[in-house]
């Protein structure tokens, strides 16, 4: 009886976690390191930061974590879970239907134990090195590293990267910032507002994390000026806040701390705060420029998964953003499952490669950037029927739908800041039910 395939999955926060259980049910050999002694990836706390605090010194010290104390989720924890294992409302913990971060890390341990994941897991091991043996493509050297610096050197058929991207802060090139004598720090580092008191603070970025930390921090600080490269803000003081205005992005600054903004207004200020994003970044991986990383397009990939010219044997996962991350990645680890167990076939690497290059050209007819490659905004719907039907299951519930739609109007529409805390399960239930009609 021939042995079962043996993968490494790197990473054990959600995308590592769910791949193990994917790739264990269809009786394939699981080993998942990863670098931290504890589950959950992103979703556990640390309140250090890294040691370069804007994250350019590519010798810094890391930690790995961008959560900042107060986050809480942006999807309603009827979305939080897998298709099969929802997530629940502890006993003594925080019911709020958009809890904070220690309710995910809760679930997240919950899952290990449920399906037996920790025994999967070699904690303080640190993948340094993949690299396919040359000659083979099923056939791959992962070399790690404990935390007592000893290497070990395997050989596994399969490698699933399930790395994360939110430890490499991607950060803008503004004309003038290297004489600029302010603080500056990227959303990767923030974890509390004090250190913003009666400060003024130019916040650039627009998404969630731009949306929650200056808000947070303009409890604390003196003024706070949000700059976007939205084409549709407004240049204004923001409604209901005395110290929050909102600018056009920011143009250049000067060596007397001045920052001024492509609309024509300027500010002289202490902090420059980076909610700009990150890199994809995979340190450890070669594969002799079969996938590369250009302008943050990961490449190529089908399907944000699969490069066809290593397929089956490399995958990722968690690459795509503006998602519903959970159900993505679930859905993401049950296909790459099935494909190394022989149930799924893969078209051919001509066929995937032809579908690559009609998604950049369609990207680039739409006038989207090259860095919005992995975006699914808009899109994510149609992506998690289709990884369900190669998958061979049923379409995404209906009222997963309509409930992920009306979880961000808030961010579409710029209203409601304190939607998480208007909207009880009552509303969500509602919407359900109508939903199911």
């Amino acid at each position: 009886m021939p042995h079962p395939l043996r993968v490494a999955v790197i990473g054990a926060g959600v995308a590592g976690l769910a791949a193990a259980r994917e790739l264990r049910r269809e009786g394939l050999d699981v080993v998942v390191f990863e670098k931290s002694h504890h589950l959950g990836g992103t979703w556990r706390y640390d309140p250090r930061i890294d040691s370069d605090p804007v994250g350019s010194d590519p010798n810094r010290e890391v930690v790995h974590t961008s959560l900042y104390h107060s986050l809480r989720t942006n999807l309603p924890r009827q979305l939080m879970g897998f298709l099969d294992y929802p997530f629940p409302a502890r006993p003594d913990g925080d019911s709020r239907t958009f809890p904070g971060h220690e309710e995910v890390l809760w679930f997240l341990n919950r899952f290990a134990d449920e399906f037996e994941l920790r025994g999967l897991t070699r904690f303080g091991c640190e993948v340094v090195r993949v690299e396919r043996v040359a000659g083979r493509s099923d056939s791959w050297v992962v070399e790690s590293r404990t935390c007592e610096s000893v290497l070990s050197r395997e050989i596994f058929e399969a490698v699933v990267v399930c790395s994360g991207h939110f430890t490499e802060p991607r950060v803008p090139t503004i004309p003038g910032i290297e004489k600029w004598p302010g603080s500056q720090i990227h959303s990767h580092n923030y974890r509390v507002p004090e250190p913003f008191r009666d400060q003024i603070v130019v916040v650039i970025g627009f998404a969630s994390s731009a949306f929650d930390i200056s808000r947070e921090i303009a409890k604390e600080a003196k003024e706070v000026h949000i700059a976007t490269r939205s084409p549709d803000v407004k240049v204004m003081k923001l409604a209901n806040h005395d110290n929050m205005w909102q600018h056009k992005m920011v143009k250049c600054v000067s060596e007397d701390r001045l920052v001024a903004f492509d609309d024509g207004s300027s500010v002289y200020a202490d902090v420059i705060l980076y909610c700009t994003g990150y890199k994809h970044h995979y340190p450890f991986l070669e594969t002799n420029g079969m996938v590369t990383i250009e302008d943050n397009r990961v490449g190529p990939l089908y399907k944000h998964v699969f490069p066809p010219a290593l397929a089956p044997w490399l995958s990722f996962i968690g690459i795509p953003e503006r998602d519903i991350i959970f159900q993505m990645t679930e859905l993401q680890c049950k296909w790459v499952a099935r494909v190394l167990s022989g149930k799924v076939l893969l078209p051919t690497e001509k066929e995937m490669l032809a579908d690559v290059e009609e998604y950049y050209q369609q990207m680039e007819k739409d006038g989207f950037p090259k860095h919005m490659t992995h975006y699914v905004h808009f899109k994510e719907i149609g992506y998690c029927n289709w990884l369900a039907a190669e998958a061979g299951l049923p379409p995404i519930e209906h009222w997963r739908e309509e409930m992920y739609l009306e979880s961000i109007k808030p961010f579409l529409l710029g209203m409601l800041e304190n939607y998480r805390d208007e909207w009880d399960d009552a509303h969500w239930n509602a919407i359900i039910k109508n939903a199911s009609l």
